[in-house]
């Protein structure tokens, strides 16, 4: 760790009697040195890491540490107390107290030295011998890897005590140890192996268990609990594979040694990344520092979970910017996850939006759009000013739409430095009125944008604003220019167009486009093609009065989005005999996912059958489709099924148009399912269970 620590930054003789004192101290060493600029603003940042979780661990160690704009390069400070100081670890004071300052643009080299340190502190030689070292510089050249632990500790009695009387509580074996004791440990990705113990003479397999470790900061929580693990699996004889999901990134886990594993340890403060990878293993969740201080347990329960055939189900999946990291994908599937991004998020802010205007209208009457604020005429008891208020409500949220939907889409190509400009192009396309097309582009945009300026090499001294400075003022700035000046005015003819178009649509056109919208929500169930016929809907009603034909799409798309499910319900109603055991009580779920307006419903039914349920499916969906928009029915609410039929404008029609497409995909089902032989009781069940355990989970909505 050369130049990161010098003998200038050690304090043997901490003479601090608090935490804030000690970091004081030691941040003083490094603002002499220059390596941090703002005394008080950079120790602002470490209590406000300090706040998120105490930072003493067991063994008398204590590690405060944040990443800061006010750091101009990695350094670390070493202070050493005999009287001990409160970070709040379990067994009591710490005596070894680590300063970590990293830069808030940090690169991965410097992070990946800083994690490497976060192991060291998990050898109890490397800390035995912080402890008896008696020189400043010596210190220094210990932690830089300079010198070895056992050289520096070779005075020291075996199982001696530390200045406090405490002992290191995690101990490992030198020979475990000897890659991490000289400075050495291998950390180039940030995923880790146990090193597997012997299983004796009779081959047995080990015990496998998976595991991820993240906090806040990604500096030092996340790389000390996975040590901990592998040791604690070393001593049970358990093979452990750690994912670190620190601030360097990180390496996914191979698929084959997950699908091997017997069992999941998550031991993170952090939403762990693409955790629906580890979906139907046996699985123990805390926070990380259980994970340092209690990985014997954690390994016990997880094994005993194992004995009892306990695992987790499915979980929702994480955003596309947590689960695209493949690079062997093609443009076309991350461009797709990219736009998803955008969408569902946006979705929520449409479904609450939505339902309150169309509550609005409900309560307070079709004039309510008209109605003044809320904030200059409100009368608690009366109807129309509740109307008001929801509507007005509901017109806020949708003013967010565009630019969450281009925020997103950046923030799934650049992650959060792309949220800057992405949100600001999205308010460019409003004030242009671009609408849903330039917030489309505008999210592309800022999304390369980001990329191509963090491909630019930056000088050190500039990397610690490069995110919270540079990037956010650069690609707004690009992003701005390009929506007002240059890109802007096309799309909004382009919007303008398309709204004409529709607002022109009758007879048969409408029937056909109703059709071709049916067809596409019964394609997938929820997939990317029921999504962008969910979209498309959603994005003509997300105005305060939105046009009579984008109520009729929107009336459309909810009614075909209905019938799957409820066909599935119907037909292992009337013909039981053609479905499994499971696909029966399927089938009584069903019936509330289709009246929600839920397709995932079906999705039991399409796994086991698709051939049959599939195109059976879509030909209902086509016809309520057709047959929603022949009626004029109308709806101004994303989202609710049968629930918010009193919103539907010719409800009894309406659901006519519902009930035929049940009917006629029940029929097909039937007829089709009839022309073969009979499955036999209780199978074709397992991977349809997966499949809507998946998706009901997730809790997005129908077209999520």
């Amino acid at each position: 760790m050369s130049e990161m620590i010098t003998a200038d930054l050690v304090d043997l003789d901490l003479s601090a009697e608090t935490k804030e004192a000690a970091a004081r101290a030691l941040a003083e060493r490094m603002v002499t040195l220059g390596r941090v600029t703002d005394l008080e603003g950079f120790l602002a940042d470490v209590a406000a890491r300090e706040a998120q979780m105490p930072t003493g661990l067991d063994g008398g160690i204590g590690i405060p540490h944040c990443r800061s704009a006010h750091v101009t390069e990695p350094t670390l400070g070493f202070g050493r107390s005999a009287a001990g100081i409160d970070f709040g670890a379990p067994d009591g004071p710490a005596d070894l107290i680590f300063l970590i300052a990293a830069p808030a643009g940090a690169d991965d080299a410097h992070l990946t030295i800083l994690s490497s340190l976060a192991r060291q502190l998990m050898n109890a030689e490397f800390t035995s011998a912080l402890r008896a070292v008696d020189d400043a510089a010596a210190a220094a050249a210990l932690i830089r890897g300079d010198e070895s632990p056992a050289a520096a500790a070779s005075t020291v009695p075996e199982g001696a005590e530390s200045t406090d009387g405490s002992k290191n509580s995690v101990a490992v074996s030198a020979a475990a140890s000897a890659d991490t004791a000289t400075g050495t440990t291998t950390d180039t990705t940030d995923t880790t192996t146990a090193t597997t113990a012997d299983t004796g003479a009779s081959g047995e397999r080990p015990f496998r268990i998976v595991a991820v470790t993240s906090c806040p900061t990604g500096i030092a929580h996340t790389y000390m609990a996975a040590e901990s693990l592998e040791n604690a699996g070393r001593e049970a004889g358990v093979e452990v594979v750690v994912e670190t999901q620190g601030s360097a990134g990180f390496t996914r886990l191979d698929p084959a040694v997950i699908a091997a594993a017997d069992g999941v340890i998550f031991a993170h403060d952090v939403p762990v990344r693409d955790k629906d990878r580890f979906a139907g293993k046996p699985t123990v969740d805390v926070g990380v520092k259980a994970g340092i201080n209690k990985p014997t347990e954690l390994i016990t329960e997880v094994r005993g979970k194992a004995a009892r055939g306990e695992v987790s189900a499915g979980s929702a999946p994480g955003t596309p910017v947590e689960r695209s990291g493949d690079s062997t994908e093609g443009y076309g599937t991350k461009l797709r996850k990219w736009l998803m991004s955008g969408v569902s998020y946006m979705v929520p802010f449409v479904a609450a939006g939505g339902l309150l205007i169309a509550l609005g209208f409900a309560i307070g009457g079709y004039t309510v759009n008209k109605a003044p604020s809320v904030m200059d005429h409100f009368v608690w008891t009366q109807a129309d000013s509740w109307g008001a208020l929801l509507f007005q409500i509901g017109g806020v949220a949708f003013g967010f739409l565009v630019p969450v939907l281009a925020g997103y889409i950046a923030y799934g190509m650049a992650d959060r430095p792309g949220l800057v400009p992405g949100f600001v192009g999205g308010a460019i396309s409003l004030t242009i009125n671009a609408g849903f097309l330039g917030g489309l582009a505008a999210g592309l945009i800022a999304g390369g944008v980001v990329i191509g300026i963090q491909k630019v090499k930056i000088p050190a001294a500039l990397r610690g604003i490069m995110p919270v400075v540079v990037i956010p003022l650069i690609s707004a700035a690009i992003v701005g220019f390009l929506m007002f000046v240059v890109i802007g005015k096309p799309i909004a003819s382009a919007q303008k167009g398309m709204t004409d178009w529709l607002n022109g649509l009758t007879g048969t056109n409408a029937v056909l486009l109703g059709a071709l919208l049916g067809l596409m929500m019964c394609f997938d169930l929820g997939g990317p093609v029921n999504k962008v016929a969910y979209t498309f809907a959603t994005a003509g009603i997300a105005v305060a009065s939105p046009s009579d034909s984008a109520m009729k799409i929107m009336a459309a798309v909810m009614a075909a989005g209905m019938v799957p499910p409820l066909a599935m319900a119907l037909a292992t109603t009337v013909r039981g005999k053609l479905f499994t055991q499971t696909e029966r009580e399927n089938g009584k779920a069903a019936w509330v996912l289709g009246a929600s307006f839920i397709s995932e419903g079906a999705i039991p039914f399409a796994a086991a059958d698709p051939l049959r349920v599939i195109p059976s499916a879509m030909v209902g969906g086509a016809v309520t489709g057709s047959l929603s928009m022949a009626f004029g029915a109308t709806l101004r609410a994303p989202h609710g099924g049968i629930f918010v039929v009193p919103l539907i404008g010719n409800p009894f029609l309406y659901l006519i148009a519902i009930a035929a497409g049940v009917c006629v995909t029940t029929a097909l089902v039937v007829v089709l399912k009839g022309m073969r032989k009979q499955a036999p009781e209780g199978t074709g069940a397992g991977v349809a269970d997966t499949a809507i355990a998946a998706k009901v989970d997730s809790k997005e909505p129908v077209a999520a």
